[in-house]
């Protein structure tokens, strides 16, 4: 029986480092493609390790990277955005991601929100969903220490500054908690989507034979309210809505 337990742990060591290997592999073929210059081929071995289930912030980077290259614009900003929804501060994704939005056709208004929802807004994605969840995690640490600290310690003093320590901790990890629900809510709620097609007309209703509603172009970000079949009813930023066939957009 102990054979039997070694060899399934060694098998799975053996195939786990042969996976590692491959994803590696496949990173080093694309990063020496998109250096060469062969942007497509670069996108091919990036596209594999996607389709793998594979995620990370260098991934999703080097594949928009690619794409825009490639002169894929609506690819290009999809990746960009997913690449940043892992780690909402990096500059490089943002810098790129700007580059990437003023070229698109499309200059949509956004209507105007209050300045105290604006701030809301940038707590939200100031971290992503893990990093969030990690702060989570490291509070409520933080609170099991001050616990322990004021039930052990011999000195008011240090009972009292544990104490009120406590309580700052306590509220920062209530906050936190609040503020990864809302994130991992809307993840699972609100959908975001890429127009990845050059041009296309929205239709009033999820039908072809529907009059036209108005006209995006390629790289546009979009809100996904609905699907019918295969349509899919979008809401621009100035408030309009509209449906397209779900080829022509991707979701974030």
């Amino acid at each position: 029986m102990k054979s039997l337990v070694k060899i399934l742990i060694i098998s799975a060591l053996i195939a786990n480092f042969a996976l590692a290997s491959q994803v590696d592999e496949l990173m080093k073929q694309g990063n020496d493609a998109y250096k060469n210059g062969n942007y497509k081929d670069a996108v091919t071995n990036y596209e594999k390790l996607v389709h793998q289930g594979y995620e990370g912030v260098s991934l999703f980077y080097n594949l928009g990277n690619a794409y825009y290259k490639d002169g894929k614009l609506g690819y290009a900003i999809l990746n960009y955005e997913k690449a940043l929804r892992l780690s909402p501060n990096d500059d490089d994704i943002q810098h790129n991601l700007a580059i990437a939005n003023a070229k698109t056709v499309d200059k949509i208004d956004t209507l105007p929100k209050f300045f105290v929802f604006q701030i809301w807004e940038s707590l939200l994605s100031f971290f992503s969903i893990k990093g969030w969840t990690y702060l989570v995690y490291s509070l409520f640490i933080l609170i099991l220490i001050a616990a322990g600290i004021y039930f052990f310690a011999k000195g008011p003093g240090i009972q009292r500054y544990s104490f009120f320590g406590g309580l700052a901790i306590l509220f920062l990890f209530i906050m936190s908690v609040i503020i990864l629900t809302i994130n991992i809510n809307r993840d699972q709620n609100v959908k975001q989507g890429v127009i990845i097609v050059q041009s296309v007309s929205a239709k009033l209703g999820p039908d072809v034979n529907n009059n036209d509603a108005f006209v995006i172009h390629e790289g546009l970000e979009v809100r996904i309210e609905d699907r019918v079949d295969n349509w899919v009813k979008i809401r621009l930023n100035d408030g309009k809505v509209g449906w397209l066939p779900d080829d022509d957009i991707a979701q974030i």
